[in-house]
């Protein structure tokens, strides 16, 4: 086959190369969960125990065991993210089977439980699983949005290169204020000194400084004075003002897609841990009991 024909990328069809990992290999993995479920679901409705569904009876300890073995298994996903090379499975496989395996989690450990509750580690694992679960669909959606709005925020720039053409910037605004007087060049050194970018978790995320030398100098700027034989030069500071407050709003933003990722991984990797200790508490507490 020609080369326009096949459209490969690095041995595989492009159209599976930019495949997203929720439709990876036609929802494959969604079927295998959609599989799982099915699977638990028909014993609990076929087969009625004596004293009801719960987690001791062999059901319940079947679907015990397949819902511990399966988170600790999705855990190693962080492990496989922080390896290079392809490994057995793609990264893309990975991610695409630890959101629908970790969903049927839902189904397979209710049905251990028997739907019952109260106020003890087994409850707790299961709050724990539950909030690990959420926290996983947020993260979908962050990341199923935030990469493509980063790219078409930056315009074909790295925050790094924003930063240095706000420093030239900022050059460019002193050169301007030389010949418009003190009141200019007050404006350009606030500009300078008094813009911040980042900060606290609130602002990174709100995107907004309510304070930012910028935009109070390009407010100032407009509003002053300007005799007719410098109206040329002052109008040039403006043009290179608003340049620098649309940089800052872009930078201000990209940052804030970082802070959504950052934030996520904050809640989700924590839950996991504790999570996976509420479950080493569970069985323990469990076999002791048994035993």
């Amino acid at each position: 086959m020609n080369a326009v024909g096949d459209r490969r990328l690095g041995g595989r069809p492009l159209d599976v190369a930019h495949e997203s990992f929720l439709v990876y290999r036609r929802f494959h993995y969604l079927k295998v969960a959609l599989l799982l479920m099915l699977t638990s679901l028909l014993p609990y409705l076929v087969w009625q125990p004596a004293t009801g569904h719960n987690g001791g009876t062999w059901l319940g300890y079947t679907l015990g065991t397949i819902g511990a073995l399966l988170i600790v298994w999705l855990m190693l996903f962080g492990i496989r993210k922080r390896r290079y090379g392809p490994g057995h499975w793609s990264l893309k496989a990975w991610l695409s089977a630890h959101v629908y395996l970790g969903l049927s989690l839902v189904v397979v450990v209710s049905l251990h439980a028997g739907f019952q509750v109260g106020l003890n580690v087994h409850t707790l694992a299961y709050v724990l699983m539950l909030a690990v679960i959420i926290s996983g669909v947020f993260g979908i959606a962050v990341y199923a949005r935030v990469p493509r709005l980063m790219t078409q925020n930056r315009m074909s720039q790295t925050l790094e290169g924003m930063a240095r053409e706000m420093l030239d910037l900022d050059r460019h605004c002193g050169e301007l204020a030389i010949g418009l007087g003190d009141d200019f060049a007050e404006e350009v050194r606030r500009s300078r000194e008094e813009t911040r970018l980042g900060g606290s978790t609130w602002r990174q995320l709100s995107a907004r400084d309510p304070r930012c030398g910028t935009a109070r100098a390009l407010a100032k700027v407009r509003a002053l004075a300007v005799p007719a034989a410098t109206r040329e030069q002052a109008t040039a500071l403006v043009v290179a003002l608003q340049r620098k407050q649309e940089l800052l709003q872009r930078a201000r933003r990209d940052i804030r897609l970082k802070a959504l990722l950052d934030l996520w991984l904050a809640c989700h990797v924590p839950l996991s841990f504790a999570l996976l200790a509420a479950l080493i508490a569970h069985i323990v507490s469990v076999f002791f009991y048994w035993g």
